[in-house]
């Protein structure tokens, strides 16, 4: 693997984990488009956890806030808090589930470039739609479980690569009536346990497959992810309190439509 092959991995999986365009039909579609081989589970691992990493130092004020209501949870009476840390477990466990299920079943079975380019094409329009039929700003203090259900029922769309998990989950959230930054801190709060629960299984099934890791490459994946994902998480969040998410959509229908041709 090249150190341009691991900068633009690093790079390309930083910026789009979180924005609304699908990180994992990126880097899909990196390798053939390029010609280059996969780069493989200890490159992936330490993307997703530079990723994880900035979204962490992003939101530590709720995390902060989300650790305290556990320490002092009342169980016949949970604060608010509490009940939002229910809410992201149930937004998260759908996914968590059916990616298990996926991987038992066939990993590689939506990894197809057609596929790909109709789940980025369509996956923006829905955003579009729902993005302009909402004119309700709900706050996620006044979530219900059920709306936490609904975007965790999206969010297994985003094993598909180009359907985004931001993408659908954001969906999902202006559908429930929540405001866009609402939305889309959802989404980013919901990617902490989805990043963690993949990063998990890959680093299992690297130690089973007992392959060599490079120290110097995956401490350098890891921080330009970081860098990556904490500039592209600030520049959203700052966009979408002032404007809508009508250049990602725009983005993501024009290569929907140049995939296509390719394909």
């Amino acid at each position: 693997m090249t150190f341009t092959h691991l900068v633009v991995v690093a790079i390309v999986q930083g910026i789009t984990e979180f924005l609304p365009v699908s990180s994992s039909g990126h880097l899909v579609l990196i390798p053939n488009m390029m010609g280059w081989p996969d780069h493989g589970l200890a490159i992936d691992i330490a993307a997703h956890s530079g990723s994880l990493l900035a979204v962490l130092l992003y939101f530590r004020k709720d995390i902060a806030k989300l650790v305290n209501g556990v320490t002092t949870t009342n169980l016949k009476e949970p604060g608010k808090d509490t009940k939002f840390l229910g809410y992201l477990f149930i937004a998260s466990c759908p996914t968590i589930v059916a990616g298990a299920a996926l991987v038992m079943i066939e990993p590689n079975l939506f990894r197809n470039a057609e596929l790909i380019a109709w789940a980025t094409l369509v996956g923006g329009l829905v955003l579009n739609i729902s993005d302009r039929l909402t004119s309700s700003q709900k706050l996620l203090e006044n979530m219900q479980g059920s709306h936490a259900l609904l975007i965790g029922l999206f969010q297994i769309l985003a094993l598909i690569p180009g359907a985004s998990r931001s993408g659908v989950t954001i969906t999902a959230g202006r559908l429930c009536g929540y405001s866009r930054t609402e939305a889309a801190r959802f989404s980013m709060l919901t990617a902490i346990p989805i990043i963690m629960a993949a990063c998990g299984y890959n680093c299992f099934t690297l130690l089973q497959e007992g392959q060599r890791v490079s120290i110097v490459l995956t401490l350098t994946t890891t921080l330009l992810a970081f860098l990556a994902s904490l500039g592209a998480i600030t520049l959203m969040m700052h966009w979408i309190k002032r404007a809508s998410f009508t250049p990602f959509i725009i983005y993501r229908v024009i290569l929907g439509l140049v995939l296509l041709t390719l394909a």
